[in-house]
């Protein structure tokens, strides 16, 4: 079974926030490398949802079964998405954090 995954516009300016802060850190051509490194793990990652959203741990934060987070190793930390499974055929990804954000439980 394939699900349809859709990325709300909080993750979205999630992603771009996290792509453009790597793009800022930048100091040579090979740290613009791991910003579009870091930008095709979180597609990657994103993309996987379609295939086995129920694989990927729940949402220590929540209540709910169908809130799940998917830990991107990337370099010595990663990412996390936090994502919903809305319904049969469909997942919602609603954050992505850094490890190290302050607001990342």
């Amino acid at each position: 079974m394939t699900f349809r995954v859709l990325v709300d516009a909080e993750a979205q300016a999630d992603v771009l926030r996290l792509y453009e802060y790597l793009l800022q850190r930048a100091e040579f051509v090979e740290d613009l490398d791991i910003a579009d490194r870091a930008l095709q793990a979180l597609e990657a990652a994103i993309a996987s949802l379609s295939r086995a959203p129920f694989l990927y741990r729940r949402d220590a934060g929540s209540r709910s079964l169908l809130r799940r987070e998917l830990v991107v190793p990337f370099g010595a930390s990663g990412y996390v998405l936090k994502y919903e499974i809305a319904s049969r055929d469909l997942v919602v990804v609603l954050a992505v954090r850094h490890q190290h954000e302050a607001d990342y439980p």
